[in-house]
This record gives C-alpha cells, structure tokens and sequence, in this order.
C-alpha cells in the first residue's frame, strides 16, 4: 500500500523553485537600500552653490565666520602689536641717532633762510643740544619703519575681517606709508616755510629773534608729524570700511561736521591764526576725505558683490 504526503512534491528537472514573498521581500529591500545612498549624493551635490559645482572661486562665502576673540585676547593682540612697534622704533632711533648732527642741519634750512645771515639758533641748558638731537633721530625713526608700524597696526585689525578683505595688506602698507611720507614732505616743504617766514618777519621791525633750537624743533615737529598724521585720513577711512564701520553714504551724510572738524584740527596744529595758513592745512584735508569715501565706495561695492 502506497503512503501518500510522506513524500515531497518533487518539480521537473530545469525549473526553478518558486520563493514565496515573504522571502521576496528583503531582497527588494536590499536593493532601495542600496538605491537610497545614491540618491542623497545626487540631492547634496544639486545643493551645493553653484560657484562650487563649476570649480570656480568666487570668494569667501557670505556666511563665513569671522573668529571670535575675548577681551583678553584683543589686548593681548594690542600688547604684542606696541611691543614690537617699539622696538622697532628704537632699532630706527639708534641708526638715526648717528645721523643727528647732519639731520638737524638740514632740517634747519627754512628758519636760517629767513634769519639774518650769519645768525645762529641758540640753547640755554648743557642737556638741550642732546635732547634736541634725541628728538630728531625719533622723528626720523617713525618715518623710517613707517611701514612697518602699519603693518602691526593691520595685523591688529585684520582679526576683523574676511578672508578676500585680508587681501589689502600690502595696499593697505604701502599706500599709508606713501601718504604719511606725502604729508611730511608737504609740511616741511610747503606749509612750514611759509609759516615761519610769516612769524619772523612779524616782528623783525621791533623785536630782535633769539630762538632755541628746542623751540624751534618742536615747532617743526609738530608740523611735520600733524600733516603726516592728517594725510593718513583716507588710509583710515579705509580700515573703517572694511570692517564694516563706516559707509559711503553715512560719510558723505556727515560732511559738513568732517569739515568742521577737519578746521578744527588744523587749527590746532596751525602756528598762526590767520586764515591763510588754515586753510593750507585745511583744504587738502578736505580733498583727502573724500579720496577716502571714494576707497570706502569701492570696498563696500566688493563686499555687496561677494555677498550676493
């Protein structure tokens, strides 16, 4: 007697067992599975920006993070920037202070123009030859590493800024140190003359001149390192651009109280009253301000352009 479902249902020879779906199943899995890394490469390529999917550089992102500094470490920044400041300036006053001698007789050129001829400036204390010289190798000195000292003062501020704005260092350097030495030039060669021949000859008719050499110095000085100063403006208009401080149309808004300041300052470093050594100082102030707005307009239309 034959015993039937003992056995298995036997399938011809050549045809392939059937799997069930539940064992269908994980294979269609496996395979969307794989799928699905594909598909995120695809989404997170297609959201890249474009200037990054063609290659190209189009600057730092507008998102990009400035680095963070603490208090602490901002005067550390600083201590380190006049640390090294100094130093250089007495490296430059120890080279110069061997040139005194020969720099404060050129120097001494406009006054011996306008003085009697054969007449000399004096001194009244043993010490004030010496220091007179000091104060001439110092000024010298910080026309000397003029550079230099605008380099730290960049490095001070560069923390503050973007990438494609660090780019401005050597522009930044070599147009304030052009500026700072224009503004010397035109003190001693322009404006200081014309003030001392005015103060002498004031009162030749009923006073005789005895001026030191101290007093006469710190006269120049004054002029020298005031118009240096004031032509560094559109260097510092600059600066404050970059970093987002000051704008075109906020400086140009404002004009009015520039130019009262700028009367003000040069006032202050003006020898004389009248109105006509003011406004040789006062008047290419002026002129310097707006080459500064100028440099701000150009600075700020890059950053918009990078931004969008």
């Amino acid at each position: 007697m034959t015993e039937t479902g003992s056995q298995p249902n036997e399938l011809p020879e050549g045809e392939p067992e059937e799997e069930s779906p539940e064992e269908a199943a994980p294979s269609g899995e496996a395979e969307a599975t794989a799928t699905e890394p594909g598909k995120a490469e695809i989404q997170e390529v297609i959201a890249q920006p474009p200037e990054l999917l063609e290659g190209g550089d189009s600057g730092d992102p507008p998102d990009e993070e400035l680095p963070r500094m603490t208090l602490i470490g901002h005067l550390e920044e600083l201590r380190s920037r006049i640390i090294r400041s100094v130093i250089a300036l007495f490296v430059a006053f120890a080279v110069c202070f061997g040139f005194a001698k020969d720099i404060y007789a050129f120097l001494e050129v406009p006054i011996l123009n306008v003085l009697p001829e054969g007449k000399k400036l004096i001194f009244l204390r043993p010490t004030d030859v010496l220091f007179l010289y000091m104060k001439v190798a110092a000024l010298v000195g910080v026309f000397a590493v003029s550079p230099y000292l605008l380099y730290q003062v960049w490095r001070f501020i560069a923390p503050g800024l973007y990438g494609h704005e660090r780019r401005y260092t050597i522009p930044f350097v070599f147009c304030g140190s052009m500026f700072f030495l224009a503004g010397g030039l035109f003190a001693f060669y322009g404006a200081f003359p014309f003030a001392i021949d005015f103060l002498i000859t004031l009162g030749e008719d009923n006073f005789e001149a005895q001026i030191t050499g101290s007093s006469y110095f710190s006269f120049l000085l004054t002029m020298i390192l005031g118009m240096g100063v004031m032509f560094e403006l559109p260097i510092f208009i600059f600066a404050l651009a970059s970093i987002g401080v000051v704008t075109p149309r906020f400086l140009m808004r404002n004009f009015r109280w520039a130019v009262l300041l700028i009367f003000v300052v040069a006032a202050v470093i003006t020898p004389t009253g009248d109105p006509i050594n003011l406004a040789i100082f006062a008047i290419p102030t002026i002129f310097l301000y707006l080459v500064g707005v100028a440099a701000a307009a150009v600075v700020t239309r890059k950053r918009d352009k990078d931004r969008d």
